[in-house]
C-alpha cells in the first residue's frame, strides 16, 4: 500500500515552495491536482504520471488519489498555498474517513497567499487578525455574513479570499457595507492580484475605494484595524512595541 501527501505548493513561484513540499514532490510516483497548479510546478514533476483536472473536481481528484495508493504508489495531491487552508487536506481526510480507509496520509504546509500578499504589501498583518472567504459555493452567505459583522466589530485585520467572481461579483461590494459599519472609510487597504505569480498587480487604498479597483478570485485583500498607516508605499500595523 502506497501513502498520500497533501502538498501545499506555495502560492505559485517555486522560490517560495518548501523544501518539505519540494521533497514530497521528489518522492512520490503520481502527482494529482487542479490544472492550474499542476501549471505551476511543471519543471519539477516532468519524470511523474500526473493526473489533473478543472475546477469543482476536488472530490474525484481525492478519490483516485485514493484508488492509486491503495494499488501501491506514492501519491502527491497538490493545493495551492496552504493544503490545509482552503485546500485539499480537509477533503482527503473526508474521503478517507467516509470509506473507512486505512492509508498513510501526511499534510505538507506551504506558504499561503495570505502570507505571499502580507509581504509584498508590507507588515500589515502583525496583530490579530480574521480570513473569511466570498465565495459561498460552500458555506452559506448568511454565515459569512456573521463572520464579517463580528471579526469588523471587534477591529480585527480582515483578509478577503475568493472577494469577486463573475457568478457573484456583488459579494464584494455586500462586504464592504457591512464592514464599513464597524470601520472607518479611510483605514488602509491592500488588494494583490496574483501574489507572487505572473502578472502580480498590488494596489494600497482605502476601505471607502476598495471596490473601485480590479478584483477577481485570483486577489486577496488586506484590511487594516484602526492602527494600520501607510508610510513609504507600505501597508504597516505596528505590532505595540514602545519605541
Amino acid at each position: 500500500m502506497g501513502w498520500i501527501k497533501v502538498v501545499g505548493i506555495g502560492p505559485g513561484d517555486i522560490n517560495d515552495m518548501t523544501l518539505k513540499a519540494y521533497n514530497a514532490l521528489k518522492e512520490c510516483d503520481v502527482v494529482v491536482g487542479y490544472t492550474t497548479y499542476i501549471n505551476l510546478i511543471k519543471p519539477l514533476i516532468e519524470d511523474k504520471e500526473v493526473i489533473s483536472s478543472g475546477m469543482r473536481k476536488e472530490v474525484d481528484r481525492c478519490k483516485k488519489a485514493v484508488e492509486l495508493a491503495l494499488q501501491g504508489k506514492n501519491i502527491c495531491i497538490v493545493s495551492s498555498g496552504d493544503a490545509g487552508i482552503y485546500g485539499m487536506a480537509g477533503l482527503m481526510y473526508e474521503v478517507v474517513h467516509k470509506e473507512n480507509i486505512d492509508l498513510e496520509i501526511e499534510v505538507i504546509p506551504g506558504v499561503t497567499a495570505l502570507n505571499s500578499a502580507a509581504a509584498i504589501l508590507g507588515v500589515p498583518v502583525m496583530q490579530d487578525f480574521a480570513v473569511i472567504s466570498l465565495s459561498d459555493h460552500l458555506i452559506p452567505w448568511q454565515v459569512i455574513e456573521k463572520r464579517l459583522e463580528l471579526s469588523s466589530q471587534a477591529d480585527f485585520i480582515i483578509v478577503l479570499y475568493n472577494p469577486k467572481s463573475k457568478e457573484r461579483p456583488e459579494n464584494l461590494i455586500k462586504a464592504q457595507k457591512i464592514i464599513m459599519k464597524y470601520k472607518k472609510g479611510d483605514i488602509p487597504v491592500g488588494i494583490v492580484k496574483n501574489a507572487s505569480r505572473e502578472g502580480q498587480e498590488t494596489v494600497i487604498t482605502t476601505l471607502k475605494e476598495m471596490a473601485n479597483h480590479e478584483i477577481d478570485m485570483r486577489t486577496i485583500i488586506i484590511i487594516g484595524n484602526e492602527s494600520t498607516y501607510v508610510r513609504n508605499g507600505k501597508m504597516i500595523t505596528p505590532r505595540g512595541y514602545i519605541l
